[in-house]
Parts: C-alpha cells; sequence; structure tokens
C-alpha cells in the first residue's frame, strides 16, 4: 500500500533530521503527541510515536503519523491524512483535500464530511456517513459501511490478501451500502464477502459478490 512506503519512509526522514529547525507553520517529531489547536492554521503534521489531534475549526495540510490515531474536529479543513498503526477518526463537517489511509486501524467519517480522495485500509473498518468521497474504497480484511446519503465516487475494491498481508480470517467482511447512498464505479471482490445493499441504493458493477437486498434502516445481522 501506498501508506505504508510513504509512512517508512517519514519515520527515516524524521529520524535522520531531527532537531533541524523547521518552518513556523508546521511540526514535525519523531516521539510524542501533536494537537493543531481550534481554530488555528498549521502547515504539515508528522510523528513517528504519537497521536494527532486537529481540534475543531482548526486548519492543516498533510498529517501523517506511523504509530498513533488521526482524530479531526468538526468543521476542520486538512490534506492528506496517513498512518500505519492507527485509527482515522473525522467529526462532522470536515474537510480533507485528498486520502486516508492506514494499514492497522478503522476509518470513520462522520456526517457532512468531504473527502477529494479516496479510503484505504489494510485490517480495520471504513464507515462513511452522509460523506463525499471523491475516490474509492480499498480493504483487505475489513468491513466497510457506505451509510446513510453516503456517495463515493472512484467505486469499491477488496483485495484478495497477498504476500505479508496473506491472513484472512474465517469470517467474511461485511459490505454495506446503506439509504440513499451512492457507490459510482465497480464493487470488486476478490476474496468472500457479505454484501448488502439497501433498495434505495445505487451502484456500479458488482463482481465476486452477490448483493443481498434490505428495506430497513440498518443492514440484517449475519
Amino acid at each position: 500500500m501506498s501508506a505504508t512506503r510513504t509512512l517508512l519512509s517519514l519515520a527515516l526522514a524524521l529520524a535522520l533530521s531531527a532537531g533541524n529547525a523547521l518552518a513556523a507553520e508546521s511540526i514535525s517529531k519523531v516521539n510524542g503527541s501533536i494537537s493543531a489547536e481550534a481554530g488555528q492554521a498549521y502547515g504539515d503534521l508528522e510523528t513517528v510515536n504519537g497521536s494527532i489531534r486537529i481540534q475543531d475549526g482548526a486548519t492543516t495540510q498533510d498529517a501523517a503519523t506511523v504509530n498513533g490515531s488521526i482524530s479531526v474536529g468538526g468543521k476542520a479543513t486538512t490534506g492528506s491524512l496517513e498512518t500505519v498503526n492507527g485509527s482515522i477518526r473525522l467529526d462532522r463537517g470536515v474537510t480533507v483535500a485528498g486520502d486516508l489511509e492506514t494499514v492497522n486501524g478503522s476509518i470513520f467519517v462522520d456526517r457532512g464530511g468531504k473527502v477529494t480522495g479516496g479510503a484505504e485500509t489494510v485490517n480495520g473498518a471504513i464507515g462513511l456517513v452522509a460523506t463525499q468521497l471523491g475516490g474509492g474504497i480499498e480493504t483487505v480484511r475489513g468491513s466497510v459501511t457506505v451509510g446513510v446519503d453516503s456517495h463515493v465516487k472512484g467505486g469499491l475494491k477488496v483485495s484478495k490478501s497477498t504476500g505479508l498481508f496473506n491472513l484472512d480470517s474465517k469470517k467474511p467482511p461485511r459490505i454495506i451500502i446503506g439509504p440513499n447512498a451512492v457507490v459510482e464505479g465497480p464493487l470488486v471482490f476478490e476474496r468472500e464477502v457479505k454484501l448488502y445493499v439497501h433498495r434505495s441504493a445505487r451502484t456500479g458493477t458488482i463482481t465476486g459478490a452477490t448483493a443481498i437486498a434490505f428495506d430497513s434502516a440498518t443492514a440484517p445481522q449475519d
């Protein structure tokens, strides 16, 4: 995954450059968490071992960590958000100019989210509620919920495990396309999944799975 390559490079670069002067608008660390204060503007936020918290209404460029989660407060504006070991969570009304990527962790975008890129994980659930996603969704072993009123423009793919990630669990991921949700582009499943599509939802061509239709507010339990 691109997140793995990018963040391993980040770890090396920060370790070699620790202590160097950085532009005032950016924050870069090797060890320690980062907090972007509410309503303030920042450049890139980068750490290796620590979480990143972007508070309500803050504006940042890209934010990346290796070991830590990223949380974004309501109505904040950011660039791409990337982590290897940690979750990414966006509160209501967040705008992201870029992608959401993690390897071991979940991704959740609350109501009113606008993401110009895609959402990608290996191990971890992806959940969207009334969110506009300009790219696609990709995962290997995570469940996916394209929730009520969400719109995904780049399709959806669940990849087969290969190489180091060839550790599929016996229980197939749940893929839910909720009420009034739209997934443009193909839905491609390279491994077994349980696919539930609400009757009011719209999707592109489905390959590798058979959709189970539902009418209720939430998908049936397995």
